[in-house]
């Protein structure tokens, strides 16, 4: 019998993700960890150890289970953007986004119960349209930026900021289905044969 999977995160959009692709955790159980990034730490660099770091603050409570962890990066050159908690934040992520291109780097970790833990990190390329400053103030109105990576949710109103997009859609939603099916398949987790339980 597979050992459990526990995915090591509150966001529901994770939770939609892994149902698309007919995953169902049997536990969720956020960790709470220190994102601050280190000093010279690229983007692609912090999302991959935040998943890391997650999937093992997790693992310390459900040693016998699988854990799966991630963390989405937004990246402007090296320039990380922050996951913004206040308008002012927001604001200053969505006007330097506006009419240029940017970097989403999605980290994804799988510990398995016998220890051995493996990441993933998808990068996609992210291109918006210039924003009006009505476009911002009614995107800022509708509060979908709190909580998230460079201030914006692409699922949701700013999908229609965004002209072009080369990577995994996923991945910017915060969670990378291919990477995250590499990641079951090398360390050997299948789902219930049964569907979850």
């Amino acid at each position: 019998m597979t050992a459990a999977l526990v995915l090591a995160s509150a966001s529901p959009r994770r939770v939609e993700l892994l149902a698309q692709i007919g995953v169902v955790p049997d536990q969720i159980d956020p960790a709470d960890i220190d994102e601050t990034p280190a000093s010279d730490e690229t983007p692609l660099r912090l999302a991959e150890r935040l998943a890391r770091a997650k999937a093992s603050a997790a693992a310390a409570r459900h040693p016998h289970a699988y854990v799966l962890a991630a963390d989405t990066v937004v990246a402007v050159g090296r320039r990380i953007l922050p996951k913004t908690e206040t308008e002012e934040e927001a604001r200053s992520c969505l006007a330097l986004l506006s009419g240029r291109a940017h970097q989403v780097f999605s980290g994804v970790s799988l510990r398995h119960p016998d220890g051995r833990m493996a990441a993933r990190v998808s990068r996609t390329r992210v291109r918006m349209k210039r924003l009006t400053a009505s476009e911002i103030d009614a995107y800022i109105a509708a509060g979908e930026w709190r909580g998230k990576a460079g201030g914006y949710a692409i699922q949701g109103r700013a999908g229609g900021f965004v002209l072009d997009l080369s990577g995994s859609y996923s991945g910017v939603v915060g969670l990378p289905l291919y990477e995250t099916l590499c990641l079951f398949d090398g360390l050997g987790w299948k789902a219930p044969a049964e569907g979850p339980r």
